[in-house]
């Protein structure tokens, strides 16, 4: 998007560039006017102040590149600045790059960073990654990570990566991997966990699962990788990215993830903390894909952080 001029009290004239062209305007218009609530894009759009090509456009209209878009002053609620490239979380990102082109980045998200602001944080993963790319500037999350899950978290440079990505995903050709400590002994003939999820909202605002008729059907495989005396450590790929979903399907199961804070088992989350587990196990290991520009296929690996890799040892002696 190119901004050729800012007149006739604060109207905004934008050009189409190629990397936007065929998103609905609709969609674009929620993405550039950040803050600015839902109903009043669709409202300016009805009302015809937003103009492409000096025509009165639907929601539905896709962009082509070169189009030239009117978008009326509208008041924009205030932003939380990027964070400082010089905070030492937003530096320490720049080490856990896994796999970076022109393209797109992998990275191994630590535990407890979420991965974008809002709900009283001012800024999480993607905030950090713009502060520390400011060249770059189309970062979007491809999918989301947990804040409390560490592991591979793809980000894409570009709107036509973004698409390509997001059609993996809903073709179910992206394969992503994650490894779990779970409670018990996990039985090897449950190699898929096929329930549907229901998200709700609580009153504060947290998010909590669970297995629900109503809910969206959701798709787990897993495979247990090593058994220990009261616990077994589990590879889980998720067929659908519904919310929680791995904790939510293990919990199903009977088997719920060692330190979890929302549908864990506290004797059990107990017992982690004595043997040194101090956050969720649960981490993104691997993440396969087809390279949106090159069509070869990418596998990246990202490594247990060592507190994890000492609670394994722990459990092996």
């Amino acid at each position: 998007m190119q901004d050729t001029q800012s007149t006739n009290q604060g109207v905004s004239w934008q050009t189409v560039e190629a990397d936007y062209a065929d998103q609905r305007i609709d969609n674009y218009l929620l993405a550039q006017l950040k803050g600015v609530p839902k109903s009043l894009v669709y409202r300016i759009l009805r009302k015809g102040e937003v103009r492409v090509n000096k025509k009165r456009v639907k929601p539905e209209y896709r962009l082509q590149a070169g189009d030239l878009i009117r978008i009326p002053p509208v008041r924009v609620a205030d932003q939380n600045p990027l964070p400082s490239a010089n905070l030492s979380s937003v530096q320490a990102l720049d080490q856990q790059v896994l796999y970076e082109d022109d393209i797109l980045i992998v990275l191994n998200k630590p535990a407890g960073m979420a991965v974008h602001g809002g709900s009283g944080l001012q800024f999480g993963l993607i905030e950090s990654l713009r502060a520390l790319r400011p060249q770059a500037k189309h970062l979007e999350l491809v999918h989301r990570l947990d804040r409390e899950t560490s592991g591979c978290i793809l980000i894409s440079k570009r709107r036509s990566a973004l698409r390509h990505l997001h059609e993996q995903l809903r073709n179910k050709t992206m394969d992503k991997q994650y490894v779990a400590l779970v409670r018990g002994q996990w039985q090897d003939h449950v190699k898929l966990v096929a329930a549907p999820l229901l998200k709700n909202t609580l009153k504060s605002g947290e998010r909590v699962v669970r297995v629900d008729a109503d809910g969206k059907p959701s798709e787990t495989k897993f495979r247990v990788v090593e058994r220990f005396e009261d616990c077994s450590l589990v590879e889980a790929s998720p067929l659908t990215g519904r919310t929680h979903q791995i904790r939510v399907h293990a919990l199903h199961a009977g088997h719920p993830l060692a330190q979890d804070p929302k549908y864990g088992d506290e004797g059990f989350n107990q017992q982690m903390r004595e043997r040194g587990l101090q956050r969720l196990f649960l981490h993104a290991k691997s993440l396969r894909f087809e390279h949106p520009q090159s069509g070869e296929m990418i596998q990246v690996v990202a490594p247990l952080e060592p507190s994890l890799l000492q609670v394994l040892k722990s459990l092996r002696q």
